[in-house]
Parts: C-alpha cells; structure tokens; sequence
C-alpha cells in the first residue's frame, strides 16, 4: 500500500500526485479509527510542513535575519536614549516626561561646551532614528522575486524617480499637442514659481530614497526635474515637483532668534560670538537704535584699507535698510581682510535677525546672508608648487 511509505520516499513524484494519493487513502480509510488513517494524518502534515519549509529562499531567510537584529539593535538603542534623556532632564532639574527634543540639544550645549569648528564633532544627542540609516523593505517575496522592476539596477528608487520623471514629461508633452491641437493656450495662473525653493540637496535625496548615489546621478536628477519644470504645463504635476522641493523661505534657522537685551543707557543690543570666516574670529553686537556708527577694533570702517571688505561689512545694513538706524561694534582677531570681513558680515546680518520683521528675515535667508561660508584655503600638496598648480612641464 502506498500508506506504508512516508512522504521522503515519494517526494521525487510530482507534488500534487503525493497529496491526491494521501488524501484517498485517508477518504478510504476514515470511516476506520485504524493506525494506517493515523498515518496518513501524519504524511499529508509532514508534507506541508516540508512544503512550506521549500518555499521560502535562503534569500529571504537571510534578509528576515538581518531585519530581527535591526529591530533588536534599534530597540536597544531607543531604550539607552530614553535612559540618557531621563538622566539630562534630572540634571537639567526639568520634568523627565516633558523633557523634548529641544531640551536635550540645549542641555548638550550647556553640560558639554564645545568649541570645535565643524558642527559634527561636537556632542550630540538625537533619537537613533535620526542617527542610524533607515532601512529598507524586503524587496523579494519568499521565493525571492523581486517586488521592484528595477530591482536589478541596484537602485531601484533612484531609477523609478528617473522614469516617472520622464513618464510625466510625456504626459506634458501629449498635453501641449492636445492643447495646441485646439489652438488654446496655457493658464498664466498656473505657472510653477519656485523662485523661493531649491531641489533636495544628495544627501537629503539619499534619505528620501533609502539609497546611495554619485553626484553624476544627482546631477542627472536636477536636469531631469530642470527640463519637467521648463514645460509650459508642468503645474499639472505640482505634486510631484513639490515632493523633491525644499522651501528657502522656510527653512530652521540654526539657533533661535535672542532677544535683545538693553544697556544702561535703554538702548537693545545683541552680541553675535563665534563669527567665523577662514581663519578670522570676531564677536559683533548691533546696537538699536544708532545712528549708523561702525566700530572695527577701536577704528572706523577705514580699519580696512581696500573697498571690497569695506562693502562687504556694509552689505547686510544696505539689504535691510538700516544702516542709519544701528550702530555696530566688531572685535575681530586672525585672517587677513577677506576673511576678517567675511566674519563681521555674516555677525552683522546674524545679529540683525532681532530687529527685523518675518518678511525682510526670509529675504535675507534667500540672499544667502544668514548661510555660513565654510570655504576654507586649500592645502599646498607634497611635490607641487601650491594646492593645484604643478611644476611646469619640459620636454628635456
């Protein structure tokens, strides 16, 4: 009888062939409580149990493994976060259950000065979320399909973006004949205006995208957006647009806003430390009101002899119209004009924050007045003359 076997010494036949013939042998004998039905109760069990077992790939098996010790990771890393928040809040003298994310960032200020140039050396305290890399989804079923088309790219979302991208320029393009076709033209009211905007930066597309890709393919990203905005009716894809948009005008500010504080005499004042450019450190504080008077080291603006710093130091008072109505005062140390100059600029326009209004605020952050410059001098290379130029070549 076929019951006499188990199911490893039928499994070569066909797989629907082994349960039809367990499942007969099981309708014959079922109206006997006999061993043999018992046995071939445990046949059909032992083959979908082997069944399901084949189903899923090493693939899946890998990647499930790799996901269980993620979560494991992450919740061991959300849970010491809650424990070092909790400690910072009791220091802080603060309720543990209120204490935010903010708090966390002033009390690291406060408990661990720093006064490291470059913002990721400092100490820091953020979710591991923030931290950590986000993963990503399975992408292959437990046969190990792929769920992604493009899967076999090796970035299968950078590549998806780039063919919806181009999907929707089509689609603006059988539009414009359609609409020309009836000899109409486009609604004025529903140009895109993105002069206050700006495109997701690499890494802020990487996060979007849970991918890493080089700047030839960031900057095939830019020119595939560029050509999609330039089409007449690119307001019909808004949504799409928008979605790799980043606002200027609305962008978080570093640190916020102080209030000024007030002299003995009853004017406001506020003092910018850490005003940095190339080498240059300064400090500068805006006096309101004033009568325009700038105070460089003790000197007057002929402290710098060339025009260019000059107008550099003016810049931000003439974009705000207030260069009659403060009076600014500058210590300043290292450097030469150019950065010295860059430094009382940046302190000048960051100081100014406190005596303007929201609107005249998001104009200077689109000019770029409140953006740090980090541009430093290059180093001179081993065997070269400087940090580019090379010896000159001679033929003998």
């Amino acid at each position: 009888m076929a019951l006499q076997f188990g199911v490893k010494h039928l499994f070569p036949v066909s797989k629907c062939l082994v349960k039809n013939i367990l499942l007969k042998n099981v309708c014959k004998y079922s109206s006997k409580s006999t061993p043999t039905t018992t046995h071939a109760l445990q046949d059909i069990t032992d083959w979908e149990t082997l069944n399901k077992k084949k189903k899923t790939s090493k693939a899946m098996k890998a990647y499930l493994e790799r996901a269980k010790e993620h979560d494991e990771f992450m919740k061991k890393q959300e849970f010491e976060f809650n424990i070092g928040k909790r400690h910072l809040a009791n220091m802080m003298g603060e309720d543990p259950e209120t204490f935010t994310q903010k708090d966390v960032d002033r009390a690291i200020e406060y408990l661990f000065p720093s006064g490291i140039y470059d913002p990721a050396a400092r100490p820091l305290m953020k979710p591991p979320e923030e931290v950590f890399p986000a993963r990503k989804a399975a992408e292959f079923d437990e046969a190990g399909r792929p769920h992604h088309f493009l899967f076999y790219t090796g970035k299968p979302n950078f590549f998806k973006l780039l063919y919806d991208g181009a999907e929707l320029i089509q689609q603006a393009y059988d539009f414009q004949d359609k609409v020309t076709r009836k000899k109409a033209v486009p609604d004025p009211n529903g140009e895109l205006n993105i002069g206050n905007s700006a495109w997701l930066t690499k890494d802020q597309l990487e996060q979007v995208l849970v991918e890493n890709i080089t700047d030839l393919e960031y900057d095939n990203f830019k020119l595939l957006m560029e050509r999609l905005v330039s089409l007449p009716y690119s307001y019909r894809h808004k949504e799409f647009i928008e979605k790799y948009q980043k606002p200027l005008a609305t962008q978080k500010f570093a640190l916020e806003i102080p209030k000024p504080s007030y002299d003995d005499e009853g004017r406001a004042f506020v003092t910018t430390y850490e005003c940095l450019r190339k080498k240059a450190r300064g400090d500068v504080t805006i006096r309101v009101p004033g009568t325009g008077k700038i105070t460089i080291n003790g000197k007057d603006l002929t402290y710098f002899e060339d025009i260019q710093p000059r107008e550099q130091v003016m810049f931000p008072l003439f974009f705000t119209n207030m260069q009659q109505s403060v009076d600014v005062e500058c210590n300043i140390e290292g450097g030469g004009p150019t950065g010295q100059s860059g430094a009382i600029r940046w302190g000048i326009a960051w100081g100014l924050r406190s005596f303007v209004d929201k609107h005249m605020l998001e104009k200077m952050q689109v000019a770029g007045l409140l953006t740090r410059d980090h541009r430093r001098r290059e180093r001179k290379k081993p065997g070269q003359p400087g940090a580019r130029k090379k010896p000159t070549w001679k033929r003998r």
